[in-house]
């Protein structure tokens, strides 16, 4: 123990017996209800004909009510009293000690009041909490009757060396502390409490700077928030602190015998042993609400119905004295409750009695759907594995290991064709939907799909009669077309190999073909000269390289303007390589089945079955003659002599009709040797001897060379063409003047 021993003892006595007035007595009518904002419900009263007692006198002094004390010491103000809870709250002082330092270094003290109440009132050890506040601090609180002398005490230290130790909101034992009010033992009441510090040797001249003083005080549950500014003043003098109170010491039961003094004066009010004192208190009836103590003070009935109540939702809210009903509309059965039986059709109660067969009838169907659930789950992963084992099948059948061959041989190369599984595809397409697809044909049908990359292309979904038609040639072919990079050739991208037919990804080209610009309608672009001379010299430049410039020489076998595609630019793209064949380098011609379209098919290899390379030309020219016709290659709707485009063509040119059969939308865009030239290369091509067509190569170049002249608008004009001639022949018409025929059959010898 310290030599010098701090202690500043606050004393709250309560609960000194009292006899209570033998007569119960109620109040006058000039009472006050009501002092300042605080209620004064009777028992309560401010004088002894409006108390029940004297010792529920309540001191109204300049509408400040006080609790009174038997002393004549300081009364508490009063805060509230609830008739309800059996309980008031009243302003408790803070005990203090604050620090000064004489010469030895001891530490003065400061003494404070003490109180003593009426016995009626008990201070609430379940609502209240005791708390210390400051830095090397002991707080004690001691809990005694008047009866029994022994003491019941409860601590609580508090440390703290710096101000940084303490934290805002916490009374943990860093700078505040706090602690439960110990009960009296044996059932005893709380009569006498007390409180005190107690300090020790430590030197608080280091903490004095930010704690100077300690505090100690009783105060409700919750009505106390610490901050660590309270360590250097704490601003509040005083804090709630909550009282139980009851009638007198006896029970109900023994209360009762005496009814002059009994205070449960409603007629509809209840008597209740106190749960937290000795003593009796009195409470109305559930349902109503009003002061028990008071005749007829209970009549006042509560609306159940304007606030929360148990009615379910469908069943109408209707209130009674001291409760409420809860009716269902009409038709339904039940009490309307939600706890209840809530609202029922009488159906529902014929349900009811048949609980026990619905549930057998739910069991049932429901082992019933989980066996058809079991079998289609079966069913589908055997169909599963069927699928996995029929793709692994078609990628075996398709050439699938031979092109991973490929691929393993070619790793470092970024043009060799991809594997893609028919999933990606299915995706891609959204499982081949018809409205994306790009165009069908006698190949097969073009479908337009977005990969998982964002890049779109075109899947071909060829039409063939027979998988044996897929040869181990395939593979090689399909490597050799992928490896394939010229800007008017359409890029093979890859293949699936996992369906019967394999399916071939191309680039997308946006701008359709040149079919539909030349014969379609709507949207589609008009052709110009200048256009359509570059889309042939385009064209004939792609197939020049396919014959010679490939590692191995390339047939198309299909030419045709459904396979000239066009981008953003109008450029040409060569494209559908489904009837194409690989020319072995030591074989000039390869013979095959007859595959083409009709119209372009090359008359010579549809009687010789031999493939060449002037197979492509022939069908370039018949692209050449669509080009400057503007007509279709087959047109069952015309003349019989002019169904074919390539013999009608051949023969126009050969009775010099040339200008009866050009395009009448490109003929005041060219210049007219340009033209004769265009259809002197595309009779050339259209030649019934395949030894007699020029090459690709020899095609391409003339192309060209016309492309140059077109380009170069300024350069002379060729002496045998005067410039006047040139303008009459550009305004020519069908119905031509026979001197103007004249001068076209010249200038045609001439060419």
């Amino acid at each position: 123990m310290a030599e010098h021993l701090s202690k500043n003892l606050l004393f709250l006595i309560f609960f000194i017996a009292a006899h209570a007035n033998d007569a119960a007595t109620q109040p006058a009518k000039h009472c006050l209800t009501k002092c300042g904002h605080v209620s004064i419900p009777f028992p309560f009263g401010t004088t002894t004909d409006c108390s029940l007692d004297t010792n529920f006198l309540i001191n109204c002094t300049n509408n400040v009510p006080y609790l009174l004390p038997l002393s004549n010491d300081t009364a508490l103000i009063l805060l509230s009293i609830s008739l309800v809870d059996s309980d008031l709250r009243v302003s408790s002082p803070v005990a203090s000690d604050c620090y000064s330092i004489d010469d030895q270094g001891k530490i003065s003290n400061i003494q404070t009041d003490q109180f003593l109440f009426s016995g009626n009132f008990s201070i609430s050890w379940t609502r209240n909490t005791f708390t210390a506040i400051g830095c090397n601090t002991l707080g004690v609180v001691v809990a005694f009757t008047l009866e029994d002398p022994r003491r019941y005490p409860a601590t609580c230290f508090s440390y703290c060396e710096k101000l940084e130790h303490a934290s805002n909101g916490s009374c943990t034992g860093s700078g505040c502390c706090h602690t439960s009010i110990p009960r009296a033992a044996e059932g005893r009441l709380l009569t006498l409490i007390g409180y005190y510090f107690e300090n020790n040797d430590f030197n608080n001249s280091q903490v004095r700077d930010f704690n100077p003083c300690s505090y100690a005080f009783l105060v409700e549950e919750g009505g106390y928030e610490f901050q660590t500014t309270h360590l250097k003043k704490l601003e509040s003098t005083e804090f709630p602190v909550v009282l139980d109170w009851s009638i007198g010491d006896q029970t109900c039961i023994e209360a009762m015998k005496n009814p002059s003094s009994f205070a449960c004066k409603a007629e509809n009010s209840t008597c209740h042993d106190s749960d937290k004192r000795p003593g009796y208190v009195c409470k109305c009836p559930s349902g109503f609400q009003g002061n028990p103590y008071l005749l007829h003070g209970c009549q006042q009935d509560i609306d159940e119905c304007a606030g929360p109540n148990d009615c379910f939702h469908e069943a109408k809210c209707e209130n009674t004295p001291g409760s409420y009903n809860c009716l269902c509309p009409e038709g339904f059965e039940g009490d309307g409750k939600n706890n209840g039986t809530r609202c029922n059709s009488p159906k529902s109660s014929y349900r009811t009695n048949n609980t026990l067969i619905y549930s057998l009838c739910l069991g049932i169907s429901i082992g019933i759907l989980a066996l058809v659930v079991a079998s289609f789950y079966v069913h589908w992963k055997v169909n599963k594995r069927k699928l996995i084992k029929l793709k692994e099948q078609y990628f075996q059948q398709n050439g699938g290991f031979l092109l991973q061959e490929h691929i393993s041989k070619h790793r470092n190369s970024s043009q060799i064709a991809k594997v893609f599984t028919i999933e990606e595809l299915r995706k891609a397409t959204n499982n081949f939907d018809a409205c994306k697809i790009l165009g069908q044909g006698g190949q097969g049908t073009v479908y337009k799909g977005v990969l998982s990359d964002n890049k779109t292309v075109a899947i071909k979904k060829s039409k063939i009669s027979s998988p044996s038609q897929i040869n181990k040639d395939f593979i090689n072919e399909l490597v050799v077309l992928s490896q394939i990079n010229h800007r008017n050739v359409v890029k093979l991208l890859g293949c699936c190999l996992e369906t019967e037919i394999p399916l071939l990804v191309y680039e997308f080209i946006p701008n359709g073909t040149v079919f539909e610009h030349l014969h379609g309608h709507g949207t589609f672009l008009r052709l110009t000269w200048k256009t359509r001379l570059r889309i042939a010299a385009e064209t004939a430049g792609a197939l020049a390289y396919l014959h010679l410039d490939t590692c191995i020489p390339i047939i198309h076998r299909d030419v045709k303007t459904s396979n000239i595609l066009l981008d953003h630019d109008l450029t040409a793209k060569v494209s559908d390589f489904g009837a194409s064949r690989i020319v072995p380098q030591d074989k000039i011609e390869l013979a095959t089945l007859v595959q083409g379209t009709c119209g372009y098919l090359d008359p010579e290899t549809f009687l010789t079955s031999q493939l060449t390379d002037k197979s492509d030309v022939y069908s370039f020219g018949v692209v050449l003659a669509e080009l400057f016709t503007g007509r279709k290659a087959l047109s069952f709707d015309m003349p019989d002599a002019e169904k074919n485009l390539a013999m009608f063509f051949v023969t126009s040119m050969e009775e010099n009709r040339l200008l009866d059969i050009v395009d009448k939308s490109i003929i005041n865009e060219a210049k007219v040797e340009h033209v004769y030239e265009f259809a002197k290369i595309a009779k050339q091509c259209l030649s019934s001897k395949g030894e007699e067509r020029p090459t690709m190569k020899v095609v391409a170049m003339e192309l060209e060379g016309l492309r140059a002249e077109e380009k170069h608008i300024w350069c002379r004009e060729k002496e045998e063409f005067p410039s006047e001639e040139t303008e009459i022949l550009l305004k020519a018409s069908p119905s031509i003047s026979n001197n103007l025929e004249e001068e076209y059959f010249m200038l045609l010898d001439r060419i």
